[in-house]
């Protein structure tokens, strides 16, 4: 089978994304070979491409996908060409019309759930039931600040914690945006860049501040999540974007009511077969159920997929972006 899949040869700006055909033979046992249709883009792929995670390299991108089965090899269960399936990983080189994946790496896509649905919100989503239910293991009632309310994990962060009966404080930079993270059901949405972010979150508290932050950015906001929390409060530090958190004196916990903070990744959380399972399982009920809704804001066909890294990278996205391939 015919296909064309993204590379690097070496980690760096966009520019490094590179393009190659690639004829794919008969899938090994244990493997499935896919046909994608979407392509999720996440942060994660930005990290891969730019040297903030290393990659052995030369190396694909990309970790989110949709399609369907072409063919499945021996010792395969579960697959048969025509099913629909989606993986979040953790193997790279999503960026690609069609590859080979390991079948445990798969979930079947229920009836209702299209591909660019899934390609939108898996890896999202999972992430979300991850920090949310087995990390931070928020409780109805509960106000909880989420900074970056607009972004693709940010809109279904907010959803999930509404289905769930929290009470939700947003961070935005724009007006759109707001009203993005609004019509996810933010209870409270704050403009970071004009306005004292834990001031605000203090004043909506009634001066205790919250139990639990969601920090998707990082450095540019350690020092607003370390005010906005309360007394023995959760910082849940799960991204990079606005830079790394290093060089911390663990002691300013301390001075801010001694706090917690963790720093989760996904695969931590969906390390084994039954975990990965259940997680998938309860994001699946929560679409279908219409408590998150996928929100795709932007479109690239794959081969652009350099320009949706900048625009990711510099904030003019909102929701989830997808890559579609074109198969010719």
């Amino acid at each position: 089978m015919k296909a064309i899949e993204a590379f690097i040869e070496k980690q760096g700006s966009p520019e490094v994304i590179d393009w190659r055909a690639v004829t794919l033979g008969a899938p090994g046992a244990g493997e499935v070979l896919i046909r994608q249709t979407a392509v999720g883009l996440n942060y994660i792929d930005i990290y891969h491409r730019d040297g903030t995670y290393p990659i052995d390299l030369p190396g694909g991108l990309g970790v989110e996908a949709a399609g369907e089965v072409v063919a499945v090899g021996s010792g395969v269960h579960g697959f048969r060409p025509g099913d629909r399936v989606a993986t979040f990983g953790p193997e790279r080189s999503a960026y690609a019309s069609a590859r080979i994946v390991q079948a445990s790496s798969l979930f079947r896509l229920p009836a209702d759930i299209d591909d660019e649905t899934a390609a939108a919100v898996l890896l999202k989503a999972c992430t979300v039931e991850a920090l949310v239910e087995r990390c931070a293991r928020v409780e109805a009632g509960w106000t909880v600040l989420v900074h970056a309310a607009a972004g693709g994990v940010g809109l279904i962060l907010v959803q999930w914690l509404k289905a769930i009966g929290a009470t939700v404080i947003g961070t935005v930079s724009t007006e759109a945006k707001e009203a993005a993270a609004r019509e996810a059901g933010a209870d409270y949405v704050i403009r970071y860049k004009s306005d004292d972010v834990a001031a605000h979150v203090r004043e909506i508290t009634d001066g205790h501040g919250v139990p639990v932050t969601f920090d998707g950015i990082g450095m540019a906001t350690w020092d607003v999540s370390l005010n906005a929390t309360a007394r023995r409060g959760l910082i849940v530090s799960y991204g990079n974007a606005g830079g790394p958190v290093t060089g911390v004196n663990l002691g300013i916990l301390a001075q801010h009511g001694s706090q917690f903070v963790t720093r989760p990744t996904l695969f931590d959380y969906y390390r084994l077969p039954g975990e990965r399972a259940a997680g998938a399982e309860r994001v699946f009920e929560m679409v279908e159920g219409g408590a998150v809704t996928a929100t795709i804001g932007q479109r690239y066909s794959l081969e652009d997929a350099a320009r949706a890294h900048a625009d990711l990278a510099a904030g003019r996205t909102t929701g989830s972006t997808l890559l579609i391939p074109e198969h010719r």
